[in-house]
């Protein structure tokens, strides 16, 4: 499943500059970690850059961003050799659907995976990082919703998945993903996947987009993917 913005996330571009929002959305993260009496600073930003060109997603790294979230194996490759070029320590981040046949692509161009949702996958990359010699952290999706046409192992298979992933496909799961269903209140869902991660010992928690990063990170996100508050309305598909 495609990462989308909650339908409640602004559509407009955000006023102010690159510089301008990405100040204001550190401001809300830190503001939401205080308020959690959690350690400021604790959850990671991801500014999800897929769809916008690399002339767009400069003045975000201008301004300090280094962590960056793509959907699609392609479109990276396309455009970030050369921002990596330009500017040393950016992270990118595979937070979009992952098919078998694109895993050497993604373990190459990638430097943590957030979408491991079945054995295939799993295997597969286990197999392309042995090869590369490259060992990536991993995320598991957990379809917390039980959306059918969503991605992610199920919240009452994920316990079984995790130990699959790390005990026999040899994964470094630092964590799991969820995208709640948009018409749903985030709330329950983060708790949920909150509560997987802690009885399977997984430090991390990637959840909380645009419209409810803070209150992703109220209920423990290690990380947040905030795309169009930072970044605007994105364009349309070709």
């Amino acid at each position: 499943m495609t990462q989308v913005e909650h339908p409640s996330a602004p559509a407009p571009a955000p006023a102010g500059g690159a510089a301008a929002r990405l100040a204001d959305i550190r401001a809300a993260m830190d503001q939401a970690c205080r308020d959690a009496a959690r350690p400021v600073g604790a959850a990671t930003l991801i500014a999800v850059s897929k769809t916008f060109g690399a002339e767009e997603i400069w003045p975000i790294i201008a301004a300090g961003q280094r962590v960056f979230g793509e959907n699609r194996v392609q479109e990276t490759r396309d455009k970030w050799p050369g921002l990596r070029q330009r500017q040393a320590g950016l992270e990118l981040h595979l937070i979009g659907p992952l098919q078998s046949n694109k895993a050497a692509e993604a373990v190459e161009l990638f430097d943590v995976i957030h979408t491991v949702d079945r054995p295939k996958i799993a295997y597969a990359l286990a197999e392309e990082m042995t090869r590369q010699g490259r060992r990536l952290p991993v995320f598991i999706q957990v379809n917390t919703g039980a959306e059918p046409q969503k991605a992610g192992v199920l919240p009452e298979a994920a316990d079984a998945f995790i130990t699959e992933c790390r005990d026999k496909a040899g994964l470094d799961v630092r964590g799991l993903m969820c995208i709640p269903p948009v018409e749903d209140v985030p709330a329950p869902h983060f708790a949920l996947l909150a509560e997987i991660a802690r009885r399977n010992g997984l430090p991390g928690l990637s959840m909380g987009m645009s419209a409810d990063f803070e209150v992703a990170i109220h209920q423990g996100a290690t990380h947040v993917r905030v795309g169009s508050a930072l970044f605007g309305t994105r364009p349309r598909p070709a």
